[in-house]
């Protein structure tokens, strides 16, 4: 008789022991020094983790849709708010192979970043993140080998995982009959202060004391477009951002009350300024931090590129009008670390707390659950990221394959509301998406900017 050395439920009793411990990535070997050494993650996981054929015994394959018929197969890998979508809404999701190879889950200069840096972070007593000889942070994840739920959210403050990054968006916004209620065309800019990924320059020379400058646009319809919100960011989290905005009706630049972070930039829109990237506030006006659980999940991160559509556009499907949910692969991620947190800084918040989901293998948030005052879920918030990669397609940043989010879905589960982007290759204006690009910070990024851009 063949005694198998793991069995079916060795992680399961894995992370049942992890539970609590101050303990980093990996169930059989640590996780970073695998990914320092080849960037291979497999001998880190049992089989069952790194195969959904494994983990469900065959009753799902890798290549299979996920539909309301089978998803009580893998309900304990998918958030709640997804699982209802696909039992209730007939969402699918396309299962995809797990991704082993670690240079597929990050920029190639943010990983080359966090490996050299590895280990040089910390928390000062105020809770704000510096090197170990005081200085704002260098470049690549603060802490990849995390082991508190302070150390995994900080990834997620930092921004997107490049110097600058242009996001050039499409939106749909459905109401609860499954029809489009607004459409827009939108872009979200971004410099980053500190952290950024040359060796020989983290900081942007000239601003000190910040964290990173941030500007959402509107281009489409014309009743918004030149709508513009610029936040910029301090490095002490305990401050808030400063939020200016330009609405062509006022036809000026006007500031705005930088702690309202829980409402809609624009009509129909279910995301808010305090949802991006699941950390769109700075972190210490949040608090409670603490790790819920570690666990295996379904997630959004590799094969969601739609490089093949010369716009990037990706089909629908679901909903009353088969409009609401965009078509979306997943793989079985070996290992999630859920976090809590709630929002201390916010007497007024309509939200009690958020969970999110975090991968393990490179700290990316794959899904955010969003509560109200009364611990009733209020919003799905899911991303799915991926290498720009497609059979022979490619797109690149520097010489390298470029990395980064292709969409997300912005549900609003209690009035079935849902806001759905996909990044596009471009949108009106000629803005189009585009990495670690000179110039990004004067064009997009003043009040002098935005007031140029609205008139």
């Amino acid at each position: 008789m063949h005694i198998r050395k793991f069995d079916h439920d060795y992680s399961r009793r894995a992370f049942l022991s992890k539970a609590g411990a101050m303990v980093g990535a990996g169930v059989l070997a640590p996780l970073w020094p695998l990914i320092g050494n080849a960037a291979d993650i497999s001998k880190a996981y049992p089989e069952e983790l790194l195969s959904i054929d494994a983990y469900t015994k065959g009753k799902i394959k890798t290549g299979d849709m996920i539909t309301a018929d089978n998803v009580d197969i893998v309900k304990d890998l998918l958030p709640p708010g997804t699982y209802r979508q696909v039992k209730e809404m007939g969402r699918r999701i396309r299962i995809v192979p797990t991704t082993v190879d670690a240079t597929k889950l990050f920029p190639a200069e943010y990983l080359e970043a966090t490996l050299r840096n590895k280990g040089k972070a910390r928390f000062d007593r105020d809770g704000n993140l510096f090197t170990t000889d005081g200085k704002p942070w260098i470049g690549g994840l603060p802490f990849p080998d995390a082991k508190t739920a302070e150390e995994v959210y900080v990834s997620l403050v930092m921004g997107s995982r490049y110097n600058n990054a242009t996001f050039a968006m499409r939106d749909y916004d459905i109401g609860p009959d499954g029809k489009p209620t607004y459409q827009y065309e939108w872009a979200w800019f971004e410099e980053n202060v500190v952290a950024r990924t040359d060796p020989t320059a983290p900081y942007l020379e000239g601003h000190d004391g910040k964290l990173r400058y941030t500007t959402a646009l509107f281009t489409k319809p014309n009743d918004v477009r030149g709508t513009a919100f610029l936040s910029s960011w301090y490095l002490d989290q305990r401050e808030f951002p400063d939020l200016v905005g330009y609405v062509p009706a006022f036809k000026r630049v006007r500031k705005f009350p930088t702690n309202q972070r829980f409402e809609p930039l624009v009509p129909g829109f279910t995301m808010y300024l305090s949802d991006a990237f699941a950390a769109g506030d700075p972190m210490l006006t949040w608090g409670n931090f603490k790790i819920v659980e570690r666990r295996p999940m379904l997630g959004a991160a590799s094969g969601n590129w739609p490089g093949d559509d010369p716009a990037w556009d990706i089909p629908v499907h679901g909903g009353p009008d088969g409009k609401t949910f965009f078509d979306t692969n997943m793989e079985l991620v070996p290992e999630c670390i859920v976090i809590e947190a709630e929002p201390v800084g916010y007497p007024r918040a309509p939200v009690g707390k958020k969970r999110i989901w975090m991968d393990a293998r490179n700290l990316i948030f794959i899904n955010m659950h969003v509560y109200d005052r009364r611990g009733e879920l209020f919003k799905n918030y899911e991303a799915a990221w991926n290498a720009y990669e497609k059979g022979n397609l490619r797109h690149t940043t520097g010489k390298h394959t470029t990395w980064s989010w292709s969409h997300f879905h912005s549900h609003d589960m209690q009035n079935n509301r849902m806001s759905r982007s996909n990044m596009a290759k471009e949108i009106s204006d000629g803005i189009t998406t585009s990495f670690d690009v000179d110039g990004l910070y004067e064009k997009y990024l003043t009040r002098q900017a935005i007031a140029r851009l609205g008139a």
